[in-house]
């Protein structure tokens, strides 16, 4: 099958029927395979060159110099992991050895005024910056853009679920999302039994905004009983429901398991991963007004799941 492509640019240009056309494609998108590319995004080129340019500094630092970055204590959310400290399988109960990976993550760029004692404890912990002229720029610069494209999608999202289009507004006013850049060292050897580069799993929140670098491979999601690879076209960013998303659905969109693959002899490989995440205290409760799902708050369900992961 051919990778769902979903063109977000006209979707907001278009008008009535086309319009309606355009969400309904999104809705059977997230209910058929629920990641999908995303064209038309509107993302300044030298915003996503920046922080790509970054990220590479970052990790070409030495080990030594990254580990100053590790965080203070576990469970804190943001900062340096480096190889051997996740493995993300373990969110579905599976025992598996560490992801083959290393990640340097930062939470939101402010804190709102009315913030709780258990926000602050967690999502709102500061992030561990690194000594790298620029760094802090170009990944706030970049993280400020994924704020605005999820919003848009969310509003995307509310007409392909027949909803006013500012039905998420409300939920998203502060946001409690995450960017991870993320970099899978060069294989060499063969991994372990059941060893991936990143295990397979689903996404914790609403939705995921992934900047894979382009023309790379290993990310593929689970269809059936087999895994299809995940195109990484240039300028494109590759979208995907998360945990929450299909609670708030009653399923009716699915979050889909996923990994990137390690095989012997792959070269190092980047991507970028914003994790969309609802405001603290927003409860999340089946649209169809069924009892599928008990109600949840959006950020002790994302600390829950955040500590299933460590190692």
């Amino acid at each position: 099958m051919s990778f769902p492509v979903f063109d977000l640019a006209a979707f907001e240009a278009a008008r009535q029927d086309a319009r309606h056309d355009l969400a309904s494609v999104l809705d059977r998108h997230c209910r058929d395979t629920g990641f999908l590319v995303l064209q038309g995004h509107g993302v300044d080129q030298q915003i996503i060159d920046d922080v790509w340019a970054a990220a590479a500094g970052f990790f070409a630092l030495t080990p030594e110099e990254k580990q100053r970055l590790t965080p203070p204590y576990q469970g804190y959310p943001y900062g340096y992991l480096g190889p051997d400290a996740e493995a993300l399988a373990r969110s579905k109960g599976e025992d598996t050895p560490p992801d083959l990976k290393e990640s340097f993550n930062g939470g939101p760029l402010s804190v709102p005024a009315d913030a709780g004692a258990d926000a602050l404890a967690f999502c709102y912990q500061p992030t561990l910056w690194p000594d790298l002229p620029g760094f802090r720029m170009a990944w706030e610069a970049y993280y400020a853009e994924m704020e605005d494209l999820a919003a848009r999608v969310m509003r995307a999202f509310a007409a392909a679920l027949a909803l006013p289009e500012g039905y998420f507004d409300p939920f998203i006013a502060h946001p409690i999302s995450a960017l991870r850049a993320l970099h899978y060292p060069t294989t060499t050897d063969a991994p372990l039994d059941k060893q991936q580069r990143a295990g397979a799993h689903t996404d914790y929140g609403s939705l995921t905004i992934l900047l894979p670098q382009p023309g790379s491979q290993g990310l593929q999601v689970r269809q059936g009983a087999d895994w299809m690879d995940v195109p990484a076209p240039e300028g494109a960013f590759v979208i995907n429901i998360g945990d929450l998303m299909a609670r708030w659905t009653a399923d009716r969109w699915v979050s889909t398991l996923h990994r990137v693959a390690a095989r012997p002899g792959q070269p190092a490989r980047q991507s970028l991963a914003f994790f969309h995440q609802p405001d603290w205290d927003a409860q999340i409760v089946p649209l169809d007004g069924s009892d599928a799902y008990p109600p949840v708050r959006s950020g002790p369900y994302l600390m829950e799941k955040f500590k299933a992961t460590g190692v």
